[in-house]
């Protein structure tokens, strides 16, 4: 459990700017956290896909997942097979991933979904 809030994603992503900028207009005090620059560790992996599960968290949209061989993007059928691709590639995470203080957790970007969740955790 967090003691405070926590975006999880990538700093240049267009949709995690959004959200940046949708949490300082709304005066919430957050913590960001980057997976390129502060990484992703097999814990911190294993508790998003145990809340939210691999199918929710793995990015099959993005062009880090369309770049993979279709080899390789068909082993990918099973939360352990998920949690080594985006251990690997963390841009394979979709993002933001917002986790409220209580440890519960908001996927994606929305200006209504982060005002009801925001409300709802505060």
């Amino acid at each position: 459990m967090t003691a405070e809030w926590v975006m999880y994603g990538i700093k240049n992503c267009d949709t995690i700017k959004k959200a940046r900028r949708y949490l300082e207009a709304a005066g919430i005090d957050y913590r960001f956290h980057d997976y390129r620059s502060n990484g992703v560790t097999d814990v911190l992996l294993q508790g998003f896909i145990d809340q939210l599960g691999w199918q929710d968290l793995l990015n099959t949209r993005g062009t880090t997942w369309r770049k993979l061989p279709q080899e390789a993007r068909d082993t990918v059928n099973d939360a352990a097979s998920a949690k080594q691709v985006m251990l690997a590639q963390p841009s394979m995470i979709k993002r933001p991933l917002l986790c409220a203080p209580d440890g519960s957790m908001l996927l994606g970007f929305s200006e209504t979904s982060y005002h009801a969740f925001i409300q709802e955790k505060s």
